[in-house]
């Protein structure tokens, strides 16, 4: 009963996602991290995204941009390594609340237009070492990372296309840290791949919505959902 309570709601976040192009993963958090503890939501929710990222990364491969995505990635891994390692060694009320601040910061930015911003190719690097180490400690830098590649203007299938392919680096850059230390386990493994399956039916789903909904409305109905959800992590820390 669980796992199907699980696997809706990884749907609806991928469907948010889908739709409003960032946020399925910050959505999905708290729900995971009620029912499986902040230390096993982060590596379990990595696996899911690392499932519907690559399925992204591989629906538009044609229009993959590398140029980009090798300046993003040579500062997302070794970011990602160091934020893992910290990950493993801080307590979970550290992590759950931190989580929370990050939504409700990532929405504040956004509100006073900080993520809307041209980026120079070569930044990306830096950029890149940001999100990378942030998406380490918090599970998920999404609307980060999102707004980098944004700022690049590119064409919408590139844009998403080249934003996966960081995506998977990411995730499985941390999944070897987290196997490392022992942070997941084979059961941990399984509740990650199913709820991949299902981020993946949501992120179609997403398309199919946002043909019909005005997608600046469905933002704010995006940023309410992180803000409640942030709040619902602080205080629970």
């Amino acid at each position: 009963m669980q796992w199907s309570g699980l696997f809706v709601a990884a749907w609806l976040a991928a469907t948010i996602s889908g739709a409003a192009g960032f946020g399925g993963a910050l959505l999905l958090l708290p729900v995971v991290t009620s029912a499986v503890g902040a230390k096993a939501a982060v590596p379990i929710l990595t696996v899911a995204q690392l499932m519907g990222n690559f399925s992204r990364a591989g629906f538009g491969h044609p229009e993959i941009r590398w140029r980009p995505v090798w300046y993003f990635v040579a500062g997302a891994v070794p970011a990602s390594v160091a934020g893992s390692r910290l990950f493993v060694s801080l307590p979970k009320e550290y992590v759950t609340a931190g989580i929370g601040v990050l939504l409700i910061l990532i929405v504040v930015a956004r509100r006073l237009r900080l993520l809307a911003m041209s980026v120079p190719e070569k930044s990306l690097a830096l950029g890149g070492a940001a999100v990378g180490f942030v998406s380490a400690m918090a599970g998920s830098a999404g609307p980060l990372g999102a707004a980098l590649f944004l700022g690049l203007n590119l064409p919408p299938a590139a844009y998403v296309a080249s934003e996966a392919v960081t995506a998977v680096a990411m995730h499985i850059t941390k999944l070897v840290v987290y196997g490392r230390y022992s942070l997941i386990n084979p059961s941990d493994l399984a509740l990650g791949a199913f709820l991949g399956g299902a981020m993946v039916l949501g992120s179609w789903t997403g398309k199919k919505i946002l043909q019909i909904l005005p997608r600046d409305k469905f933002l704010v109905l995006v940023e309410a959902l992180m803000v409640l959800s942030a709040m619902q992590l602080i205080l629970s820390a």
